[in-house]
């Protein structure tokens, strides 16, 4: 049996490669505007418009690592070619800035072509979601150094998922089969072995079938029709479903992760009489739930209208939003020109799956308007700035006294 290629990681984590880096990355992503407000508890009225901050919203650290990363391997590997697997993280703009810096994108599954134009001098970036190990082989055939950037809590759902397969458990992974994360976490579910297996699901109705089936319901050519490409080769459910421990897709809604877990736990204990075939470890991230328990606060005061900026393929930005939209008005919007005018938001609409400009009279009139904006891991400040500004511009407030508002900033004779 032919060796496994192992993989060139390369360290460019140094003091001095990383205080240019940071210089640069406050330069594209940072914001004084947000900063402020933040630090003044997130709300700013002004006349008669007022605009509130979740209290937790934007990058999170295994983003602003992955991004340092990228920018990093660019200035130690400058004059190298430069490729990155997919996207670094779901933000359009951070992804343009990328290319702009030269750094080239593979497809996550890269073509057998990108596979051969690889040479040995290249470097390619894995991104945060990481990556599948049948396409982290393929780099390290071609003898390509590697930035790996995928994130702790990501890697942590990996050790999770190999210990169910050493210990015969098939995963049942509740995320998006298509997500680059989630192919990457089921392709750990097979074990360092390859003898393990996995399903993943992404509803409570997928949930249903499953607890179904668990309890003798179910037609086994049904459930494999139903499940065809979200799970692992030669799943057979009769057999693997005996036993099953609980993964997540890092970014996923919290309170579906936690029915969907109860409802499998519920199921196993009523087939088997006791808990012993079932395992579960809590693998949200911590900055995913942050951010949907900071909207949920937010929720408790009375607002008009909400918008949720970041990219559409943002997993964690989605959930935001279907939280939001259960208790008023609110827009998915990548970035403030979506704010067309006061009464025009070009917005992704969730349930149509698709980008659209609806007409909305909750910023119109004289009257006193309250806007929520909360933001996903992947979203940078400097695009937030954007979005206020452009409220408050919609108002007819100016920068200036978008400006002259902010509160300045505590000295240290403040603190002392």
């Amino acid at each position: 049996m032919p060796a496994i290629p192992q993989l060139r990681r390369v360290n460019v984590r140094t003091p001095e490669v990383m205080q240019l880096v940071q210089a640069e990355v406050e330069v594209h992503y940072r914001s004084r505007i947000v900063d402020a407000l933040r630090a003044a508890g997130g709300t700013l009225t002004i006349a008669n418009t007022t605009i509130r901050l979740a209290k937790q919203f934007g990058f999170c650290y295994g983003v602003e690592r992955a991004i340092d990363l990228a920018y990093a391997a660019r200035k130690v590997f400058a004059g190298r070619n430069l490729f990155l697997l997919g996207e670094i993280i779901h933000n359009p703009e951070v992804n343009r800035q990328l290319r702009e810096m030269d750094i080239r994108f593979l497809a996550s599954r890269p073509s057998d072509d990108e596979l051969q134009a690889l040479h040995p001098d290249d470097v390619v970036i894995v991104p945060a979601f990481g990556a599948e190990t049948a396409v982290m082989q393929q780099i390290a055939a071609r003898g390509c150094a590697t930035i790996d950037t995928t994130c702790g809590d990501v890697m942590s759902v990996w050790r999770r998922v190999r210990d169910y397969a050493k210990r015969d458990f098939t995963s049942i992974i509740h995320g998006k089969s298509t997500h680059e994360e989630t192919r990457a976490t089921a392709s750990r579910a097979l074990g360092d072995s390859g003898g393990g297996h996995y399903l993943v699901i992404l509803t409570l109705d997928d949930c249903d079938a499953v607890t179904q089936y668990l309890a003798g319901l179910g037609n086994r050519d049904a459930f494999l029709a139903r499940f065809a490409g979200s799970v692992s080769d030669g799943f057979d459910p009769d057999t693997h479903l005996l036993r099953i421990g609980v993964a997540n897709q890092t970014t996923m809604l919290k309170s579906e992760t936690e029915e969907i877990q109860r409802r499998l736990r519920t199921a196993i204990e009523t087939r088997d009489g006791s808990p012993d075939n079932f395992l579960v470890f809590d693998t949200i991230c911590g900055a995913t739930q942050e951010r949907q328990d900071a909207l949920f606060d937010m929720l408790n005061d009375p607002m008009d209208l909400m918008l949720v900026v970041g990219g559409y393929n943002s997993s964690n930005t989605t959930h935001l939003v279907e939280i939001a939209e259960q208790q008023l008005p609110t827009f998915f919007i990548r970035n403030a020109s979506c704010l067309e005018s006061l009464e025009q938001i070009i917005h992704f609409d969730l349930h149509q799956k698709a980008e659209h400009s609806s007409y909305t009279d909750k910023l119109k009139g004289h009257g006193p308007v309250t806007v929520g904006i909360t933001a996903g891991a992947s979203c940078p400040n400097n695009l937030i700035e954007e979005t206020i500004v452009r409220v408050f511009a919609l108002r007819g407030i100016s920068r200036d006294a978008l400006e002259a508002a902010i509160p300045a900033p505590p000295t240290p004779a403040d603190a002392a």
